[in-house]
């Protein structure tokens, strides 16, 4: 199919080095897998120019990711300015360096969102390009293993505790480099002995039947990997009176799968998702997300992502899906909120993941965790880094550790602050590893400070009014 390019307004054909393209959207500007549009070569190749034109004019978003450095060197130094000159390789390379933390789409006055005609929306573009990309070449065996979290984690259960020993033994980690592209030192999250569903069954959290005020998606980290947390937000909503229950059958939201272009996968794993919630939602209950890349997933990729009756459903499902902080702050002035705490963490470091901000509903478990007493709370919104499978891989990980420093450095600023925070399991790990603190999700925060053992500080008893 014939490239077209916009020029005043006007699509024409094939247009030569020097000729104006328009920042206006255009033919190629599509951001919805159902139309055929959206995986042609040509428009696709289009779209490319017009939003690396914009980007380079623009600037904005130099600080976010590599891509927008790489896309000015190269266009500055290699093509004069030139968007159209560059080669395949070197889109890919702009590409590439992308890991979808969604700040640029935040940050930029160009898009959909903000109802500018440019329309542009660079992370969807990046999705469409892998994408498109993954369809004509196929997927790699590391993509494959990254994209699948549920698989991953029951094969390390059934290897009863070794997947966690090997992971820190140095061969083993030689050997994931060279066959997967795992870096080495990359710190990888330990697999727990048992599910956080098999825990929800166990001690009757699952739900037997609908009409519940709330559900968790739990997220397939604290399924897997970190249920602990997944109990204390259960424990956090039945102290304000919220008998949330667990729901069985989920698996991954589908981002890690979407990050490589795996639509396919994506979209079966959506449709499993919306077979178990779909009940309870149309039934009334709420579905409270743990990790917030999970709940823009729910939120704003399904609808968008998914075709046909599936489409339907994610945009009720959608309509539903709370964060568990913006939940229990709806809750804030209902008698049933519960602000007895009994123990303090004292001044918290906050971190404000990537995906809450993309969601636009504000930091409401930062906001929670003031009405701790002797909580003062310093907040950091540079990027961490980590961002899924990003910081794992091989080429990526010292880019990923050097994206993330204004974030550690920001967080060990905070000296009084002996308790870090953040949504993001992942950006915990990532703090972990490079600043040396791990950061602990807010709704366990939380659950610590009802417990009177839960910090050393306790809280002082309330005085009774004369």
């Amino acid at each position: 199919m014939a490239e077209h390019y916009e020029v005043d307004g006007q699509a024409r054909p094939d247009t030569t080095p020097g000729e104006r393209i328009s920042y206006h959207a255009g033919p190629g500007t599509i951001y919805d897998p159902v139309d055929p549009g959206y995986w042609d070569g040509g428009l696709l190749k289009t779209e490319l120019e017009r939003a690396f034109e914009i980007c380079h004019g623009c600037r904005m978003c130099f600080k976010y990711c590599d891509s927008f450095p790489k896309l000015f060197s190269l266009v500055d130094d290699g093509h004069q300015g030139d968007v159209r000159a560059l080669t395949s390789e070197e889109r890919d390379q702009v590409m590439d360096d992308c890991f979808q933390c969604k700040l640029c789409e935040v940050q930029c006055p160009y898009t959909p969102r903000e109802g500018h005609a440019f329309a542009l929306d660079f992370p969807r573009l990046v999705h469409r390009y892998q994408a498109v990309r993954a369809k004509r070449e196929g997927f790699s065996l590391r993509n494959r293993v990254l994209g699948n979290p549920d698989f991953a984690g029951t094969m390390a259960r059934a290897s009863f505790g070794l997947a966690n020993t090997m992971n820190r033994v140095a061969l083993h980690r030689w050997f994931m480099d060279k066959v997967l592209g795992i870096h080495p030192e990359a710190h990888l999250p330990d697999f727990a002995s048992a599910t956080f569903e098999a825990w929800a069954k166990k001690s009757g959290h699952l739900a037997q039947d609908t009409g519940h005020e709330a559900v968790l998606f739990q997220t397939c980290y604290v399924q897997h990997n970190e249920p602990q947390i997944g109990k204390d937000t259960l424990e956090v909503l039945e102290k304000n009176g919220c008998q949330a229950k667990c729901v069985g059958g989920l698996v991954c939201c589908g981002m890690p799968a979407w990050e490589h272009g795996d639509l396919e996968t994506l979209r079966k794993q959506a449709r499993q998702n919306l077979d178990v919630l779909m009940p309870q939602v149309e039934a009334g209950a709420k579905v409270l997300v743990i990790n917030p890349t999970c709940a823009m997933m729910l939120r704003r990729e399904y609808p968008e992502l998914l075709e046909g009756e599936d489409r339907e459903r994610a945009r009720r499902l959608a309509a539903a899906v709370r964060d568990t902080g913006e939940f229990l702050w709806g809750l804030r002035n209902e008698p049933r909120a519960n602000w007895n705490f009994e123990s303090t963490p004292g001044p918290i470091a906050y971190h404000a993941p990537c995906h809450l901000r993309a969601q636009a509903i504000g930091f409401k478990g930062r906001d929670l965790l003031r009405k701790i007493p002797g909580v003062a709370i310093t907040t950091v919104m540079e990027c961490c880094g980590h961002d899924g499978t990003y910081a794992m891989k091989t080429e990526s990980f010292e880019a990923s550790a050097r994206l993330g420093a204004k974030a550690f450095q920001g967080m060990q600023a905070q000296e009084a602050a002996q308790v870090w925070a953040t949504e993001c399991p992942l950006a915990g790990l990532q703090f972990e590893q490079h600043a040396g603190r791990k950061a602990l999700h807010p709704m366990t925060i939380l659950a610590r400070a009802y417990r009177r053992d839960g910090f050393p500080t306790p809280v002082p008893p309330k005085q009774e009014e004369a």
